[in-house]
């Protein structure tokens, strides 16, 4: 009877199946055929229109091939903007796992613009590296800022990070010894929670420092650079990844909390000024430099790209007329390779000197116009890896800057949503769900040990050449890769301009 009774319910589970089999199935055929009619029948879209139903697998297909290539295709040395291989150094580093490699590098190292090291014949004995030196940034400021540290965290605001990522990078940076700049979004109790240095930016749009009207509100800049921890002030000019654009942040960003932190509407799109309204040339930045920083106290200077340098030229001019403590107290230099949540392809990818170009031509006419000690340059651009950081050092830099390399240490990989709200690793969305997968304790120490293992590896490769501070290696300590396979040293592709006397 049992058996019987076992059998029984096997059948009517098997039919039911059955029947639930064929109602999928007639389900399905009806909307292949619904979907034929509507593609057939559409009028906006050529391959749908000749290859109804299918055509759609090509989109498919197109969207689910930028990840197949990433894990399974590409080469360790062929995607961009970061290959495998780049990402993998940055995540050993930030992990602070083993980082060496056996049987010879896969880096091509004849391919075109590939830098590489000159090694000292007598390197000198004892630690097999070296450690950099503080530097004053702001010598005419009531509060001049000391810094050692010279690959530092680059402009990132909240909004279009997580809470949890701002967290972790304060945190982190803290740790390491570094600065945080907090992108043109204003600073938030986020950037402050970890104690480490802050850069304030003020954006175009001046968020977190504006009047109702967009202009620049004394009383909140006051109260900002009040916080000991906020060192400098950035003025924002453009960013390397869309020049002459302001940003936007999509209105799903846009968070009571972030809204009132920059001081705009909830739940809108928050679209900045491509430029400062009450700065419209050099005359115009220099007084809004030097206001800033009588008013604050603190060391200010400005973020641009650079598509030539003839306004540089003519801020120097100016400065001879106002005097050296007029001159802003840094540059920053960003390349058109920087990076940013969401820009126009045309802008991205063809406005701009990239950073090889910018900042060799700033640092020679910083040089020609006796400015070079008075300012101080960081540049921006791509530069993750120790080498990277050594390259701009050696061309002049005194502080680098990255941002997705600290995206990277925070568990980004690359998959190119930054824009959409949808990051899987929850850097960079405001959906509560996936910043879950963020936890600060953890990443906090990834920042930081990302941080100190870039510069410990470029102290090495500055001892391999012979100098005793990392901020020392110059155009003959590196060489670069010609078309034809054959290294040029640096000092013969930017060659040094004649020095005039400084003015500091």
């Amino acid at each position: 009877m049992e058996s019987s009774g076992f059998s029984h319910w096997l059948v009517v589970l098997v039919e039911t199946f059955a029947l639930l089999f064929i109602m999928l199935l007639v389900i399905a055929i009806l909307v292949v055929i619904v979907v034929w009619v509507l593609d057939r029948n559409q009028t906006h879209n050529s391959v749908l229109r000749n290859y109804p139903v299918i055509g759609h697998f090509r989109y498919w297909f197109l969207h689910l091939g930028e990840f197949f290539r990433q894990y399974l295709y590409s080469s360790d040395r062929e995607e961009l903007p970061f290959n495998r291989a780049q990402r993998m150094w940055v995540y050993r580093a930030a992990k602070n796992t083993e980082n060496t490699n056996s049987f010879g590098s896969t880096r091509d190292l004849r391919g075109e613009g590939v830098p590489f090291f000159i090694n000292a014949a007598f390197p000198a004995l004892g630690d097999h590296h070296v450690k950099p030196k503080p530097v004053r940034i702001g010598p005419y400021a009531r509060e001049p800022y000391d810094h050692a540290s010279f690959f530092n965290i680059s402009a990132m605001s909240f909004g279009a990070l997580s809470a949890p990522a701002v967290r972790a990078l304060s945190f982190g940076a803290a740790k390491a010894g570094i600065w945080l700049d907090t992108g043109e979004g204003g600073l938030a109790p986020y950037h402050l929670e970890g104690g480490c240095d802050i850069i304030f930016e003020i954006g175009t749009a001046k968020y977190g420092v504006r009047t109702p009207d967009g202009k620049l509100d004394d009383q909140k800049l006051l109260a900002i650079s009040a916080h000991k921890q906020v060192k400098m002030i950035s003025i924002k000019l453009g960013q390397g990844a869309k020049p002459g654009m302001g940003g936007l942040l999509p209105a799903a960003k846009v968070t009571p909390e972030i809204a009132e932190i920059r001081g705009i509407p909830v739940g809108q799109d928050s679209q900045s000024p491509n430029r400062h309204l009450d700065i419209g040339n050099v005359q115009q930045l220099m007084d809004a430099i030097q206001h800033i920083r009588r008013l604050t106290g603190k060391p200010t200077g400005f973020k641009a790209v650079f598509g030539g340098l003839e306004w540089i030229d003519e801020l120097c001019t100016e400065i001879d007329k106002r005097g050296i403590e007029s001159a802003p107290d840094f540059i920053i230099v960003d390349g058109s390779e920087g990076g940013t949540g969401a820009a126009p392809q045309t802008l991205m990818e063809g406005v701009g000197l990239p950073l090889h170009e910018a900042l060799p031509a700033l640092v020679n006419l910083l040089i020609e116009r006796g400015l070079r000690e008075r300012i101080k340059v960081i540049c921006s651009g791509k530069c993750i890896t120790a080498y990277d950081v050594a390259w701009a050092l050696s061309m002049g830099a005194d502080f680098v800057n990255s941002a997705r390399g600290f995206m990277l240490a925070l568990g980004c990989i690359q998959s190119l949503q930054c824009n959409r709200n949808t990051c899987p690793t929850g850097i960079t969305t405001q959906n509560t769900r996936l910043q879950r997968g963020l936890v600060v304790a953890d990443k906090s120490e990834r920042v930081a040990h990302y941080a100190k293992n870039v510069m410990h590896e470029v102290g090495i490769i500055a001892h391999s050449c012979g100098v005793e501070d990392p901020r020392e290696l110059d155009r003959t300590h590196c060489r670069v890769v010609g078309d034809d396979g054959i290294s040029v040293p640096l000092v013969k592709l930017f060659p040094y301009p004649p020095a005039a006397a400084q003015k500091v």
